[in-house]
C-alpha cells in the first residue's frame, strides 16, 4: 500500500523558512501527480502546489515566489520549502500522489505549521 509520510513543521516567527517532507513508499504505478495541500485553521483544504510527471508545477497565488516544490532524484521524498512565512500560512500541510490520472488519491497524515507574528 503507498504510504505518505510528512515531517518538519513546527513554529517560526514571521519571515521564517521551513522545509517539509514527505516521505513515499510502497509506489508501483507510474504517478501522475504529487502535490502539498494546506488546512488552516477553521476551513477546508486548499492547494499549495502541484507537481505533475511531466515537469510542470502549478502554485497557489498566495505561495507563489515565496514556496517551491521540488523531489530527490529518487522520486521517493517530496519536499517544500517555505520561506518569507506569514501568520496566513498557519496551517496543517499534507502531501498527496495522484495515480491513474488523478483518480487514485493517497494522502499523508500532515504536519502543522505555525506562523507567529
Amino acid at each position: 500500500e503507498v504510504q505518505l509520510v510528512e515531517s518538519g513543521g513546527g513554529m517560526v516567527e514571521s519571515g521564517g523558512s521551513l522545509r517539509l517532507s514527505c516521505v513515499v513508499s510502497g509506489l508501483t504505478s507510474t504517478w501522475y501527480w504529487m502535490a502539498w495541500f494546506r488546512r488552516p485553521p477553521g476551513k477546508k483544504n486548499e492547494d499549495v502546489v502541484y507537481i505533475y510527471n511531466d515537469g510542470r508545477t502549478i502554485y497557489a497565488d498566495s505561495v507563489k515566489g515565496r514556496f517551491s516544490i521540488s523531489q530527490d532524484s529518487a522520486q521517493n521524498t517530496l519536499y517544500l520549502q517555505m520561506n518569507s512565512l506569514i501568520p496566513e500560512d498557519t496551517a496543517k500541510y499534507l502531501c498527496a500522489v495522484g495515480l491513474d490520472r488523478g483518480t487514485t488519491q493517497y494522502w499523508g497524515q500532515g504536519t502543522q505549521v505555525t506562523v507567529s507574528s
